[in-house]
């Protein structure tokens, strides 16, 4: 009886083992088959166009002429000739690819051509396939390393962490462009549009009814960005995002090396703290100022509501040149998330780079006669020292030493 029990287990081993060689042995048939069929369908090594590309791509028949005409160079790339030869030596070292015996690698000034041509239009990889006679997935890697390449090497030079002597250089030009004493940038965020990511929900749904990643930054009155942070959903709200945000928890928690409190100019009184401006949606704290809210409202604070306005304009500004620079942020990206984030750091990195390099004769619009509306807010609790520290700057901005010849006319 035994016999027969040890005879039947091995037969249903063998037969067990003898089933799973047959399937494997009709995947790999599959695998076989299909890698046959794809190699027919592949006709060329090389496509006929992309092989045409070093006599009729855009780079090797445009890039002569641009250069011959200036105006039209910064057209095209939105940046001057100076700017993009300094930039092409910063960054060509990160970007070169080495030759093989099969092809030629792209060069660095190609590669970063048609990484800023894709910035500053937005147009699709397949109509820059087409112009420079590139493949598409070519294309996507040489926009992804670039991107990579410009945010990792000016980041240092064109975003640093600020010290306390730019820090006092920022609040004097707040003061002498904005009329804003110890000010030390404006906050404010923009939702960059983009397709939605599969199996994400509604994650980066938000309140304006389409899909988006937040870009919250801080910029100064020159507008260049001191600081940014890239990639949060956009369904959260503006204060939570800022609060869980990098910069946002060097603010709140006071280790951004900002510079001691200061009386405010021209004044004998006590020591005031240096503050970022923002709206009603943050909570204030010893280093952050919102303005009142909209009820019962006297003179004195709606001057007040009126001169951060002045201030925050620069950040605002900032966000229109970007886009209007970058118009990749104009439009719905569709790209991979991690590409999205290369992307919108490349382009504030190129904004903070030709601010610098081109310094652009910017002017803010002047105040309007107009009065401000009544928006009903329920602010956030404050502490009685923080809501001591905006009185004093709404009775310095009513005095005679901090007001302006046009704020009673505004409000």
């Amino acid at each position: 009886m035994m016999d027969l029990r040890m005879e039947s287990f091995y037969f249903n081993l063998d037969f067990s083992f003898k089933l799973f060689l047959a399937c494997a042995f009709a995947w790999e048939q599959d695998r076989n088959r299909e890698r046959w069929r794809r190699r027919q369908r592949r006709r060329f090594w090389r496509h006929p166009i992309i092989e045409l590309r070093e006599r009729r791509g855009a780079y090797h028949t445009l890039y002569a002429e641009l250069n011959a005409n200036p105006e039209k160079f910064q057209e095209y790339t939105r940046m001057s000739q100076d700017s993009f030869r300094d930039l092409l030596a910063c960054v060509q070292g990160a970007i070169r690819r080495q030759d093989t015996q099969l092809r030629r690698a792209i060069p660095p000034e190609e590669r970063l051509l048609v990484t800023l041509r894709f910035l500053a239009t937005g147009e699709s990889l397949s109509s820059l396939h087409f112009q420079y006679r590139l493949g598409i997935s070519t294309l996507s890697g040489i926009v992804v390393d670039t991107c990579r390449a410009l945010w990792n090497v000016l980041r240092d030079e064109f975003i640093p962490l600020p010290t306390l002597d730019m820090w006092l250089e920022i609040a004097d030009k707040f003061w002498s462009v904005c009329d804003f004493p110890n000010c030390l940038g404006a906050v404010d965020r923009k939702h960059i549009r983009i397709i939605k990511p599969a199996r994400t929900g509604s994650e980066y749904f938000n309140y304006k009814k389409y899909f988006s990643v937040v870009l919250m930054a801080i910029a100064d009155a020159d507008c260049r960005f001191i600081a940014v942070d890239i990639g949060a959903f956009g369904r959260g709200n503006d204060f939570e995002t800022f609060k869980n945000s990098d910069m946002g928890r060097r603010v709140y928690g006071k280790n951004f090396n900002f510079p001691r409190p200061q009386p405010l100019p021209n004044t004998q009184g006590p020591p005031v703290p240096f503050v970022m401006v923002w709206d009603v949606a943050f909570q204030m704290c010893e280093n952050l100022l919102k303005p009142y809210s909209s009820r019962d409202l006297d003179h004195t604070r709606r001057i007040f509501n009126y001169r951060p306005t002045r201030a925050r304009r620069t950040v605002e500004c900032s966000f229109g040149i970007l886009v209007s620079k970058r118009r990749i942020l104009a439009s719905a990206i569709n790209l991979k998330m991690e590409t999205v984030d290369e992307v919108v750091k490349a382009c504030v990195d190129l904004h903070n780079y030709i601010m610098a390099k081109e310094q652009p004769n910017i002017e803010l619009d002047e105040p309007v006669a107009n009065p401000l509306p009544d928006f009903q807010h329920h602010p956030l609790r404050s502490t009685a020292a923080v809501g001591h520290m905006r009185d004093q700057f709404a009775a310095f901005f009513d005095s005679d030493i901090g007001c302006v010849s046009w704020q009673d006319n505004v409000v």
